[in-house]
């Protein structure tokens, strides 16, 4: 970071706090009002005794001065102005540190918003999974190119054990180590989730080549990357990928699938969707 962007930090820490502790009337965290206040809100003191820190380190940390922090001490600071999970992830980078990771949200169901995008994708693939990879929704057309039955899905899963990919077989071996390694990385920010763990033992258990890959314990960040599958009723088809996150559920991914050029795959999803119509 150059020192000018470090001073530009530090001068929207100090702007930040100041907003912050002004909003907060003595009232609102049960403190007396005693005398006339020449400021809005809480004073410095004020704020640094509910955080459980010195006048003087707080004072300097509201005039951005260039100090230690750590994120026990901003936790505090966070509590004791009542930061919501947004301003605290907001202050932690102010202050030049990486913010915690959320805790993801379990049980939401998806919104109408969501699932009328994933139909939005019309006669392309859309699934939407969350941070362990389960698929939480499909598409109509997704139902279809990958033979989901109805039941519980898992997108590392899938890639494994599903024929359909398996029978591509060189483009199936070639991406396999990437798909791994981004699952690792994605697993990495939960350690000892169990339900990353049991996705890991299950898989294991039925997939020799994944046990072996996920042994190797290499790690690779996402990439746009072209899946490959063949379909028993109209062939190979190939996909460009791209995943989006979803803003108001970040450990939440949409995966957009569309025909790759060069191939043959836009005009086969069209005799796929006429075979469906006709039956």
């Amino acid at each position: 970071m150059t020192s000018e962007s470090a001073t530009h930090r530090r001068e929207q820490l100090r702007d930040f706090l100041r907003a912050r502790r002004a909003r907060i009337a003595p009232a609102d965290i049960g403190l007396p009002v005693v005398g006339r206040r020449r400021t809005p809100g809480l004073r410095r003191e004020e704020v640094a005794m509910r955080a459980g820190v010195g006048v003087s380190w707080y004072t300097w940390l509201e005039q951005g001065r260039d100090i230690t922090v750590s994120g026990e001490v901003l936790d505090a600071v966070a509590r004791a102005l009542l930061l919501s999970a947004a301003e605290r992830a907001h202050l932690y980078l102010l202050a030049g540190l990486n913010p915690p990771v959320a805790t993801p949200v379990s049980g939401h169901e998806v919104s109408a918003e969501v699932l009328h995008l994933l139909d939005a994708w019309g006669q392309r693939p859309a699934v939407l999974r969350d941070r362990f990879w389960n698929i939480l929704a499909c598409n109509d057309t997704a139902r279809v190119v990958f033979g989901f039955d109805g039941g519980p899905q898992n997108c590392l899963r899938t890639f494994f054990v599903n024929p359909r990919y398996r029978a591509m077989h060189e483009v199936w071996a070639a991406a396999a180590p990437a798909v791994v390694g981004a699952y690792r990385a994605d697993a990495a920010h939960f350690p000892g989730d169990s339900e990353f763990e049991r996705v890991v033992t299950e898989l294991s258990a039925a997939s020799p080549e994944f046990k072996e890959l996920w042994e190797r314990h290499e790690v690779a960040a996402p990439v746009q990357a072209v899946n490959a599958m063949r379909h028993p009723e109209v062939g190979e088809l190939y996909f460009e990928t791209t995943t989006l996150t979803v803003a108001h559920h970040p450990e939440w991914s949409m995966i957009l699938y569309n025909p790759q050029e060069g191939t043959e795959t836009a005009g086969r999803l069209e005799r796929l969707h006429r075979i469906r119509l006709t039956a």
